[in-house]
C-alpha cells in the first residue's frame, strides 16, 4: 500500500512539472519589451553624445579659426615694395579694404609660427547658397619685395584727401583657399588710422589708403544664426606693432 502511493505521488509530479504554453509567451514578451526599451536607451543616449560632441567640436572651430585670425594679423611683417604699376615707390606694402586684405605674415596655417613667411590674402565672400557670408583667406609663400612689386597695379590719388592710393590686383578665392568662418550675417574690415594732426585722434576706417601699415586690425563678424548654446565668432583687434619708415633703409648690425 505504501509502494503504490509513492508511485502514484510521483506520477503526479511528472504530470505537473514544466512551463505552459502562456508562460513562454508572458516571458518572450517581457524579454522584448526589456529589449526595446535597451535599443531605445541605446539610441537616445548615442543622440545625445552626438549632439554634444558636434557642438564641441563646432565650439573648438569657432576658437581655433579666431585664434588664427588673430595670430595671422599680429605676425604682420614690414615688408617694403619697390615699383606700383611700373612706377618706381617704396612703400609699406598693405591692402586694406572694407572686404579684402592682403598683408605678409610668419605665421600660417600649415607651419605655424616656424614656417617661412606667407603672402595672406582675407576675402568675404557669399555662402554657396547666397545666405551669408563666409571668411576665407589664401596663403602664399611670399618669394621677395619684387614679387609683391607685381601686385599693385597704379597709384592715384584720393577724390576726397589727395593722399595717394594705391591699387591692387583682386582677390579672388580658390580650391585652396581655406575657410575660417562661416554662416556670417556680416564680416567687415577695419583699420586704425593715425591722426593727420595733434588734435585729432586715430580713428577706425573701413579703407585704408596709406602707404604703410595701421596701428591696428580689426574683424567684426556675426552669426546668421544666433544660437546662445554654442560659442558665436566675434570681433577680432590685432594691435600693430611697427615702426618701421618705408622711406628709410634700415641696416642690421
Amino acid at each position: 500500500m505504501r509502494v503504490g502511493h509513492t508511485l502514484a505521488c510521483r506520477s503526479s509530479r511528472s504530470r505537473t512539472a514544466g512551463v505552459t504554453l502562456l508562460e513562454v509567451l508572458i516571458a518572450i514578451t517581457l524579454l522584448s519589451l526589456l529589449s526595446s526599451a535597451m535599443v531605445i536607451a541605446m539610441r537616445l543616449g548615442l543622440n545625445v553624445f552626438e549632439k554634444t560632441n558636434t557642438r564641441l567640436m563646432d565650439n573648438r572651430r569657432v576658437a581655433g579659426a579666431q585664434r588664427i585670425l588673430e595670430q595671422e594679423l599680429e605676425g604682420l611683417v614690414p615688408v617694403i615694395a619697390a615699383k606700383c604699376g611700373g612706377t618706381p615707390l617704396k612703400f609699406g606694402f598693405f591692402q586694406g579694404e572694407a572686404q579684402a586684405m592682403r598683408l605678409v605674415s610668419t605665421f600660417s596655417l600649415q607651419q605655424g609660427w616656424r614656417g617661412q613667411p606667407q603672402l595672406l590674402e582675407l576675402l568675404v565672400i557669399p555662402q554657396e547658397d547666397d545666405n551669408g557670408v563666409r571668411l576665407v583667406v589664401n596663403e602664399l609663400l611670399y618669394t621677395g619685395p619684387q614679387w609683391l612689386s607685381q601686385l599693385c597695379v597704379g597709384i592715384s590719388p584720393d577724390p576726397l584727401t589727395g593722399v595717394s592710393m594705391l591699387h591692387f590686383l583682386p582677390l579672388r578665392a580658390g580650391p585652396d583657399s581655406f575657410v575660417l568662418a562661416d554662416k556670417l550675417a556680416y564680416c567687415r574690415f577695419s583699420y586704425y588710422t593715425p591722426s593727420r594732426s595733434e588734435k585729432e585722434p586715430p580713428v577706425w576706417r573701413t579703407d585704408w589708403p596709406n602707404m604703410g601699415w595701421p596701428l591696428g586690425i580689426r574683424v567684426e563678424m556675426a552669426p546668421l544664426t544666433a544660437d546662445p548654446s554654442t560659442l558665436q565668432p566675434i570681433t577680432v583687434t590685432a594691435p600693430v606693432h611697427i615702426v618701421r619708415t618705408a622711406e628709410l633703409d634700415y641696416v642690421d648690425y
